[in-house]
């Protein structure tokens, strides 16, 4: 890397035009005096606190020619000694540091760039998120600034051995990436493997931040639709993963944490399951389990109970359809599987103040003119409904979309083979499971293969193990 070197004149001119000062309006540098020695410091207008530089430029206005150090290194120790600063001679640092919203201060005289850190970014409140809620528990969550996120971490595991390693991706965006674990706890060939990827990541900027860095980590063809990652907006969880022996990775600019390595088991839970009593945990977790799986099923097995009337059990001849269906019930579903992602899309897309309204009139108008009409059966609505709810009743927008996939393969194959394709279907989903492998190759569905009978009790029931099993 080239080094910052010439005369105090050249050294601003050069930094002014690699900056293209007199192009943006919020790159400023501000030349002055320290004593007898000319200075000027470069920054960001909006990613400094105003009050510190107002203090800095203040005393180094105040301070007397014989009390200027000769070098860098003396400015550093006598006259700033409560931020947190360093020095730097390459040109590639000072760059990255200014447009990193750390303003740099250069004296004539000096080999080194001094970078003060008196930076601020504009961020919003650690408020709940919206989608990862928990009915008990804190109330803080992600935000898109990644040093209060590291805070947040810190506030709850405050050991010696937790380990937040700086990294950066993205020959444009130098994008921050902090990898968070516990060093006596951590799966030491993972960690390198992790690292190792990071680092040799060769892509312009992480556009999409979190999704940009699993597709580098993870290069794989991703016909598997089941998650490789679980991602989670609250600081509770990460803080737990960590202490388990997870790898926890933080993006600049993206509010949720990547858990790695993470089975189905481990994106199924949720921190209900242990903010309530062991019974109470095991029954939201058994009831999440049932559900998922009920919803994976349902209106292919009605579809295939629908051809084959004979098969209905006695005293449930009810389910069956009352009116005559203008259109096939595999079309309707199909039909209703696009529908509920369309209205999900508009609701993303709906200002706050008509949520509620159009909610309402869609419920109305939909739902009782499309079964009035013909288009659909009230059977199937009813049924895509139980879906559509039941489609929230895990925080995974992976996994739920995973399963909606395989949902909707299965009613295909059923539509088109009967029981042989409801069959095939439902193998197929588990064999997509099956062969599926986390990050660093273990089985997806570990500790149910390998068995682990103690850690598959675990997963399933809120128990207490002996404290000194490793977790």
């Amino acid at each position: 890397m080239e080094e910052l070197h010439g005369s105090f004149d050249e050294k601003i001119a050069y930094l002014k035009e690699q900056l293209r000062a007199d192009e943006n309006f919020d790159i400023i540098y501000r030349c002055f005096l320290i004593g007898n020695r000319s200075a000027c410091v470069y920054f960001i207008d909006g990613l400094v606190k105003d009050e510190i530089m107002q203090k800095l430029l203040q005393y180094f206005g105040d301070t007397k020619p014989e009390d200027v150090p000769e070098d860098a290194y003396e400015m550093l120790k006598k006259h700033l000694p409560y931020i947190e600063v360093d020095k730097f001679t390459k040109v590639e640092d000072i760059l990255k540091n200014i447009l990193s919203g750390v303003p740099c201060l250069i004296i004539d005289g000096y080999k080194e760039v001094i970078a003060i850190d008196c930076r601020t970014y504009p961020a919003r409140s650690v408020s709940e998120p919206e989608k990862d809620k928990a009915m008990r528990g804190s109330k803080d969550g992600f935000v898109e600034t990644v040093v209060f996120n590291t805070a947040l971490i810190r506030r709850r595991i405050r050991s010696p051995k937790l380990i937040m390693k700086m990294m950066e991706a993205g020959k444009s965006s130098k994008t921050d990436i902090v990898v968070c674990y516990m060093q006596d706890r951590v799966n030491q060939k993972l960690l390198d493997t992790i690292t190792k990827k990071i680092e040799s990541i060769q892509v312009d900027s992480l556009t999409m931040n979190q999704e940009s860095l699993a597709e580098c980590l993870y290069r794989q063809k991703w016909l598997n639709p089941f998650p490789k990652f679980k991602y989670s907006e609250r600081p509770d969880t990460a803080a737990a993963c960590i202490l388990e022996g997870n790898i926890i990775i933080l993006v600049d600019n993206s509010p949720s944490a990547m858990i790695v390595p993470a089975s189905v088991f481990d994106i199924i839970e949720e921190a209900d399951d242990y903010y309530f009593p062991p019974i109470t945990g095991t029954y939201l977790r058994l009831s999440r389990f049932l559900i998922n799986i009920v919803a994976l099923i349902l209106t292919p097995t009605f579809i295939l109970l629908t051809d084959h009337p004979n098969w209905i059990p006695n005293g449930f001849e009810f389910i069956m359809t009352k009116e005559p269906m203008n259109i096939p019930l595999i079309w309707q579903f199909l039909i209703l599987e696009f529908a509920i992602d369309g209205l999900r899309l508009a609701s993303l897309s709906t200002p706050s103040m008509l949520s509620t309204p159009l909610s309402v009139m869609a419920a109305l108008v939909i739902g009782e003119f499309t079964v009035s009409s013909g288009w659909f059966n009230a059977e199937a609505m009813l049924y895509m409904a139980f879906v559509a709810i039941a489609s929230y009743t895990q925080a995974s927008y992976e996994l739920g979309y995973a399963l909606k996939f395989m949902r909707i393969i299965i009613l295909i194959l059923t539509s088109l083979f009967e029981l042989y394709g409801y069959i095939g279907g439902i193998i197929l989903t588990c064999l997509m499971i099956i062969c599926n492998k986390t990050i660093d190759g273990r089985s997806y569905i570990y500790p149910l293969f390998p068995l682990n009978s103690k850690k598959l009790l675990r997963r399933f029931f809120r128990v207490s193990l002996p404290k000194s099993e490793n977790q």
